[in-house]
């Protein structure tokens, strides 16, 4: 396996956790918000890490998307607005996981945090997707099915 192909193998499961990590915001965002939220920040991080780890960039054990973010978009400077907007869901790594959580979120909040994490999710599985055609894909990147916010239907992957 050549140097590229490790790479790509372990963006490609980087981006799997972070579709689980969609599935599991979608499922909770009416009857667990707080979880949903979690969630969502979850799977923004993890496509960040999944980006970085192709480009062998190394990255420090933290969940702050406006760290990632920045380092992301000094390789591809597509993906500022992307990360401009993930940025607010850094919170949702710690805030409303313990007992003293300032509030709580609602269903409509973790929604708008559900798109936000499957946008970016999406703009780095696109990204990481090859350019000539042969090439391998991540393997997440091809899964058949991605997260509909909603959680009406499944929308094909290209």
């Amino acid at each position: 396996m050549t140097p590229e192909q490790s790479r790509r193998d372990e963006a490609g499961r980087w981006l799997a956790q972070a579709q689980k990590d969609l599935n599991a915001a979608r499922l909770l965002a009416s009857p667990e918000p707080s979880r949903s939220v979690f969630h969502s920040q979850q799977a923004a991080e993890k496509a960040a890490k999944a980006f970085l780890v192709f480009h062998d960039v190394p990255f420090r054990k933290t969940h702050d998307l406006n760290e990632l973010g920045e380092q992301c978009a000094a390789l591809d400077s597509s993906l500022v607005p992307l990360f401009k907007e993930a940025a607010d869901l850094t919170d949702y790594a710690v805030l409303f996981r313990y007992l003293d959580a300032p509030r709580e979120p609602d269903e409509g909040e973790a929604s708008v945090a559900l798109e936000t994490a499957l946008r970016v999710f999406q703009g780095v599985s696109a990204l990481l997707a090859p350019q000539a055609k042969g090439e391998n894909r991540v393997e997440a990147a091809q899964s058949p099915d991605r997260v509909d916010p909603k959680g009406t239907a499944p929308t094909k992957a290209p």
